[in-house]
């Protein structure tokens, strides 16, 4: 099963279209939607990391990403370490 995206999850629940829901995040919070999930996701890699003794799949699969090399990659792009 395919998961579902998250722009289309918003446009289906919240009866907009993602442009308009897009502009309006940005517009209060002066980040993307897209950048605010990922900096969300960062954080619950962070905690995990701190909090847990998981292995760093684990991890990469309770935060939602595919692979620990694309959670290891996005984490350092947005930490400047790795996790």
């Amino acid at each position: 099963m395919q998961e579902e995206k998250i722009s289309s999850y918003l446009c289906r629940h919240l009866e907009h279209d993602y442009g308009y829901l897009s502009t309006l995040f940005s517009s209060f919070e002066n980040i993307t939607i897209e950048r605010y999930l990922i900096l969300q996701r960062i954080e619950r890699v962070k905690e995990l990391l701190i909090y847990n003794e998981q292995t760093l799949s684990a991890i990469a699969f309770q935060a939602g990403y595919s692979t620990v090399q694309y959670m290891t990659s996005q984490f350092k792009q947005y930490t400047g370490m790795t996790p």
